[in-house]
Parts: structure tokens; sequence; C-alpha cells
């Protein structure tokens, strides 16, 4: 149950219309209330404001982290990428083709007019990279020659730009970030290893930090990565019951190794193609993290990417009181930063009510309140906002102080559990394709699991398929790759 509908004075919810109403503006508002990010002047894009990208440079944060355990470097390669790098790899391109953004010219002039238009012509046209395997693999082409440089590992945070016909902040944009991992293998084993294990790094980070299960498992053939030969996904269920792709690792086998032509000399004395995996994950994470736990007043963050775990909310009734509560607040957030827990005070002339109503729709992890008689009796309130009325509790400064890392660890504990146990609810088993039919003509929420063989080569799946417009998500690494997950996805 939302905050606002625990309140008798706040009937209404803060976001409306609610998800059961109308999920896709739900999920706009809640962006729009939480001050996250909005549509920028060019079609497709968008600005991330500082609250929303705060949440996305914690991601960067600890997946940066992440990934240099794993014996990764970073690195940053060209933005503009030339034609004929795209064309060397026809099956990588055939699926970005109609995406791809092309710069045809170097300079602007004025015409007779007085207006500015392109002038001057490149020889060769650059795409802006949709991804970037053909321009690594050119420098790696150079960077590895023999046995001794492998494994190579590097990672590079970037912006991409992908044109996008139906735009959607944080899920679908033309411009977006993201992070590419690109790695170079002597053999097939050491590269489909690494691809598994990147995926269950994404899994390790998915869980314990955005508190977002997922379907692990492999993509279909018809699904997977163009050059790939395996793709590793998380497939993770929204609250409307649309999966969401949340990260991919795929083994490219010697695919842009033949096309960009990465040999090496190896033990044995011979000249060998390289074995190479890519993965990566985007900015599309924040539109999950919003799907998955958003309610109908706003923002529900996880303690461990939340820009800030507490709000401080100081509550002035008399002019009086001012430097004396917010010289409290100050020393209250000093002392939280001492315990690592990230506070903001609000300052802002805002009524009490409207301070509370700003931290709930942004959804900060614990808001606190402070007020002459709070510091009187020496006591605070302090509520979790995943549990609203239910979670509000009274303390002393010392027991607050004392408690709040065990506060947020619990409250990101339940937000997995609890968005877990919607995940298995959200999938049902079926034995034919007619239940899988039924399933979908019932407009039920989620979507279902079945025997892969059973779709495999069907004209009565492929019809399922355009009839309500679902997709194969993954082939659960749980069942073996017996069964496939099939519903409608962003």
């Amino acid at each position: 149950m939302t905050e606002a509908a625990k309140s008798n004075k706040a009937p209404r919810t803060a976001i409306t219309p609610t998800r059961e109403e109308n999920f896709p503006e739900w999920y706009q508002n809640v962006i729009k209330a939480a001050e996250m990010a909005e549509n920028a002047p060019v079609r497709g894009c968008m600005v991330i404001r500082p609250y929303g990208y705060a949440v996305w440079e914690n991601i960067q944060k600890h997946l940066d982290a992440m990934i240099k355990a794993e014996g990764v470097d970073n690195a940053y390669f060209p933005l503009l990428i030339p034609l004929s790098f795209i064309a060397k790899e026809a099956k990588h391109i055939d699926g970005f083709a109609k995406e791809c953004a092309v710069v045809t010219h170097h300079r602007l002039e004025a015409n007779d007019a007085g207006d500015l238009v392109p002038a001057g012509e490149l020889t060769e046209p650059m795409i802006i990279r949709p991804t970037s395997e053909t321009i690594i693999g050119d420098v790696y082409s150079r960077w590895v020659q023999s046995y001794r440089d492998l494994p190579l590992k590097i990672n590079q945070w970037a912006n991409v730009m992908r044109w996008e016909m139906r735009p959607r902040i944080f899920l679908r944009t033309s411009e977006f970030l993201w992070q590419e991992g690109h790695n170079v293998f002597e053999t097939h084993d050491q590269a489909e290893a690494d691809a598994r294990r990147m995926i269950d790094v994404y899994r390790e980070f998915y869980e314990d930090y955005m508190a977002v299960p997922g379907y692990i498992g492999a993509k279909t053939p018809d699904e997977r990565f163009p050059g790939a030969i395996e793709t590793y996904t998380i497939e993770a269920f929204m609250q409307d019951g649309k999966a969401l792709q949340g990260c991919t690792s795929h083994n490219l086998g010697q695919t842009f190794s033949n096309s960009a032509d990465i040999k090496f000399l190896d033990r044995d004395g011979t000249l060998k193609h390289a074995w190479t995996t890519s993965w990566g994950l985007s900015s599309r994470t924040v539109g999950a993290l919003i799907m998955v736990h958003a309610d109908d007043d706003g923002m529900v963050m996880p303690p461990k990417l939340a820009p800030h775990q507490v709000a401080i909310l100081p509550i002035v009734r008399d002019d009086a009181d001012t430097d004396k509560i917010l010289a409290f607040c100050d020393e209250l957030q000093k002392q939280l930063a001492a315990k690592g827990v990230t506070a903001r005070t609000d300052k802002t002339e805002a009524r009490s009510s409207d301070k509370m109503w700003t931290a709930i729709k942004k959804g900060v992890p614990v808001r606190v309140e402070v007020g002459a008689r709070e510091i009187a009796e020496g006591k605070l309130t302090f509520t979790r906002r995943d549990l609203g009325k239910d979670g509000k509790k009274t303390a002393t400064v010392g027991e607050f102080l004392s408690s709040i890392g065990g506060v947020l660890d619990q409250m990101q504990k339940d937000m997995l559990d609890r968005a877990r146990e919607k995940m298995k609810a959200m999938v049902t088993d079926v034995a034919s394709l007619k239940e899988m039919r039924d399933f979908f003509a019932g407009e039920k929420i989620g979507g279902v699991r079945i025997d892969y063989k059973l779709i495999q080569d069907s004209e009565e799946f492929e019809a399922i398929k355009k009839d309500f417009s679902v997709t194969p998500r993954c082939l659960p690494f749980d069942d073996e790759g017996q069964k496939v997950i099939v519903a409608k996805a962003y």
C-alpha cells in the first residue's frame, strides 16, 4: 500500500494515474516527480537531471569496482567509426543498420541567405558508435601479437547512438550511457567461461545493489547479438508484467577476430585467430529500478544506489528555532557521514509537509523529522520509505545512529525479497502452445515458460508472436536450456 493511501489526510496518491490505471504514464510521472530526467530538445534523447545522474554515478561506481575485480582495465575508444570498419562485418551491421547515425560533413558555411549549411563532405562517412566491436577490433589487431599478450581485458564507459523511433526515457533513447567490455582469449573455452562469468557478475550487481532479480540464461539463436555464437542475458520482469533485458554478455567466437584480423602467435608457433567476448549494461537499468520498485507515491530507492540514503527534514514552526534546528541537522548529517551513511538536509523554505512529500517522491530510503520538540527530548522520528507508516519509529539520537546501518541493510534485503516474489508470480508454466495462446489472449500479467522444443520451427509459435507481440526472452540456466520464457518486452 502506498504512503498516501495509508494517510487519512491524503487519500489520493502522489502519482496519477496509478500503475493500475496507466502504467506507461505512471512511469513517466514518477520520473518527473522524482526529478530524475526529462525529454531533450533533440527528439529521442534525454536530459538526465542531477538526481537521476547521481543514481547512474552510483551504478558506475559499484559496477566499475566489480569489473576491475575481474582483471579488466578501463580505456576509451573513438565515438566516430569509419563506415569501412562497420562494413567488414555484415552480420553485425545488419542488426544495427537502420539505427545508425551517419556523419557525412565536417564543416558549416553560410549560404547566400546567411543560413548555415553543411559544406565540407567527408572522404569517408563516419558512424556514431552504435557499439564498438569493429573499431576496438581494429585496435586489438595491433595490440595482440602473441599468446603472451592474452588475455586482453578492456572496458569503456561511454555513450552510444541508435536512432529510436518510439523513445521512452531511460528505456529507449537515441543516445544512452553504458559500459562495454571487450575481452580477447586464446581459446573458445576461455571465451565461453568469460561470457558466462560476466553475466554472473551482472547478476550479482542486479541482486546485491539494485535489489532486482531476473531470469538468467541464453538467448535463442534468433535473439542473439548480431555476430555472436552465444548471448547470455538477465531478463527482469517489471510490475506491469513485461520483461526487460537488463544486460547481455556475448561469446563472439572468432567472428570479429576474423573480420578485424586479430591474430596471435600461439604457443606451438602457429598463427591463430583469437576468440573474443563483449558484454554491456546501460542506463536503462535506471528504468528497471523505477518499474520494479516505485509505487503510486513515487520512487523507492534501494539504499545501496540511492543518491542519499537519509533525508533530514527540519520542522521549523518558530523562526527563533531555525538556527538551532538547522545546526542540529548539520551535526546529525556529519555523524551519519562518519558511519558511511549519505544524508542530505532539506533547507528549503518549503512547508514541512512538502519536504516530506519531496523525500517520498524521490524515494529516499529513510527520512528523519527534526523539530524543536525532538531536540528537547533527544529523540528522532524516522520512517522507511518502502514501509510507509508501518516503518515509522522513534528513537534516541544514539539509538538511531547505532541502528541506521542495519535499517538500510534490512530495507535492501526486503526490497530484493519482495521483487523476487513478484518475479516468480509473473511467469506461468504451460504445457502446450494452445495454453500459451490462451494465456496471452486472456491478457494475463506476465509471461509463460514452456518446453523449448515446442516452439522450435513452429508456425503456430510464429503466429502467437505476431498476434500478441511477444518474444522468447531466454533459456534459463536453472532449466538447463530445456525451457524458454516467452513474454512481451520493453
